[in-house]
């Protein structure tokens, strides 16, 4: 991939956003979108706000109903919207590692046969056959399913597997376009997984003095807080649905703000998250990358956000700390010239 600035990357992922989506978002029916991530993983978030701002943008639009897995109500999807086509929330989980989602993926393809479903752009990552072919048989049967992928060999598994129209489609979070950061206070910062998704225990004896955190840490009290200061603004649509996406997106945005303020403390940056590469390029934070447990990252990046100075992909943990470190003072350097 030809090396090009962040900004251009930027502009041109989320423009190729817009020609997968845009014969998807009707002009007059109203949408949902299902599956909100209301959970502490800043990158879900930012997948969120990245679906929001493209409809904003784009379509001028908010959607009519939302849910999250444990809140989904068919009655009121009915109720909000009698027409219209679904979305479900992209991200890491169409396979067997996260089954919940996956369950409740196939539920909606069951529930709503004569709807247009599409799934906003996922990693595809199975370990057991049987799952693969449950999926095959929910997908199959809808006949009206649309599938958006974020790299090329979760395509490849898709046309193999899956009867169903399959896109190749960059991370909703581009959409959200380049955000400012706060100023760094440290010289590097290792964002690890400390999820399932991790690449393994990593043996950071060598680097006693190199700050390790995750950003899927956060204060309930302030979540809380932000979904009723949300709610509070909505007080006047007296719309339930209108009460509940505001909750949503004002927790979401708490969320973003968190990762945010946490990445841009380092100069430079050392991860194995997908999402922490993403905002690092939204940010403009000079970064190396390793893979996760599956190949996500390395796959997203071969396919679209690899083309920029920014990002360095490390053979290894202490490649990728080296590779920060010098970055880091090379910085410093030029500020104090």
């Amino acid at each position: 991939m030809e090396t090009q600035s962040r900004l251009a990357l930027i502009a041109r992922l989320e423009a190729a956003i817009h020609e997968c989506l845009k014969d998807h978002v009707p002009a007059e029916e109203p949408l949902a979108i299902l599956d909100f991530p209301d959970i502490r993983n800043c990158g879900d978030s930012a997948i969120w706000l990245g679906e929001m701002a493209y409809l904003a943008a784009r379509h001028g639009k908010r959607p009519a109903y939302v849910s999250r897995l444990d809140d989904f109500s068919a009655r009121q999807l009915e109720r909000a919207m009698p027409s219209g086509p679904i979305f479900i929330h992209g991200g890491g989980n169409f396979g067997d590692i996260w089954g919940a989602h996956q369950d409740f993926r196939e539920r909606v393809l069951e529930l709503f046969p004569d709807r247009p479903v599409v799934q906003l752009p996922q990693s595809i990552h199975y370990q057991s056959p049987e799952r693969i072919e449950q999926s095959a048989r929910a997908i199959g049967r809808h006949r009206n399913f649309t599938l958006l992928v974020r790299d090329e060999e979760s395509k490849a598994f898709a046309d193999r597997h899956f009867d169903c129209a399959i896109k190749l489609c960059p991370d909703m979070a581009f959409a959200i376009g380049p955000v400012e950061p706060a100023g760094p206070t440290l010289p590097v910062l290792a964002m690890l997984r400390a999820d399932r998704e991790k690449a393994g225990d990593a043996d950071l004896s060598a680097w006693p003095d190199l700050p390790v955190e995750d950003w899927i840490t956060e204060s309930p009290r302030s979540v809380q807080a932000s979904k009723a200061f949300g709610a509070a603004s909505a007080l006047l649509s007296l719309k339930p649905a209108e009460l509940r996406l505001a909750k949503l997106d004002a927790a979401a945005h708490n969320r973003f703000r968190r990762g945010i303020r946490q990445i841009s403390r380092g100069r430079t940056i050392v991860t194995d998250r997908l999402h922490v590469h993403i905002c690092s390029l939204l940010i403009g934070r000079p970064h190396a990358v390793l893979d996760n447990s599956y190949g996500k990252v390395r796959r997203f990046m071969a396919a679209f956000s690899g083309g920029t100075d920014l990002s360095y992909q490390a053979k290894s943990l202490g490649d990728g700390i080296a590779w920060a470190r010098q970055v880091a003072g090379d910085i410093a350097g030029k500020a104090a010239a």
